[in-house]
């Protein structure tokens, strides 16, 4: 499984992290069944988080035809007002125009995953990429503002080849998840045991006997 996890300006770094650890421990544990880039839509560059300390290097270009994308959100005062300077809504905002065009053709190309971290979601949501799908992310941005998708209040959403994460540390859920399902359950629960994390809630898919009131 061929993984890129999207650095753009201002992103959340343990949207990133998080994910990168387990997933790369994961490849490890799977004798190189995983493996796993930083990658960027301009090619490779140091690119800076939204927190002042911290800056990754995308070493690749964004490839919407590998197995994974994961899409993190950013880090930024917690409003969603896109004129305000700094604010996740800002940051978000600013990375639609370059992200829409190669996310959509990720969701395009046959066995392509696209997995979002918190504010990925809304990422996503507001490129206009997951209308009428099911789709979580960060409480703050729940009802998902108004966007088409369908807000569901999970850790995280199984929608095929559309996988969302809530909260920033929902991120490790996600991985785990992705790992399971697309590597088996023998490695992510061996990575569970490395880093001694225990996936909480049940992953939601829109499948099986419906809820009735």
């Amino acid at each position: 499984m061929r993984v890129q996890i999207v650095l753009f300006d201002g992103f959340d770094p343990l949207d990133v992290l998080g994910p990168y650890e387990v997933l790369t421990v994961g490849g490890g544990m799977s004798g190189g069944g995983v493996t796993v880039e930083f990658a960027g839509v301009d090619g490779p560059r140091l690119v800076p988080s939204g927190l002042p300390a911290i800056s990754l290097a995308a070493t690749a270009t964004l490839d919407p035809a590998v197995d994974v994308v994961v899409v993190p959100g950013v880090a930024g005062s917690l409003s969603l007002d896109p004129q305000e300077e700094g604010s996740v809504g800002a940051l978000l905002t600013r990375a639609i125009g370059p992200l829409a065009g190669p996310l959509r053709a990720a969701l395009d190309h046959d066995g392509t995953t696209v997995a979002t971290v918190c504010g990925g979601s809304l990422l996503v949501a507001w490129s206009g990429l997951a209308d009428g799908r099911p789709l979580v992310t960060h409480e703050r941005g729940a009802d998902l503002t108004g966007t088409a998708p369908v807000p569901v209040d999970a850790r995280v959403v199984d929608d095929g080849d559309l996988v969302s994460a809530g909260n920033v540390t929902c991120g490790i859920d996600l991985a785990l998840h992705l790992l399971e399902r697309e590597v088996g359950p023998q490695v992510a629960h061996a990575v569970e045991r490395v880093i001694r994390f225990e996936r909480r809630g049940t992953v939601w898919r829109a499948s099986g006997t419906p809820v009735r009131a």
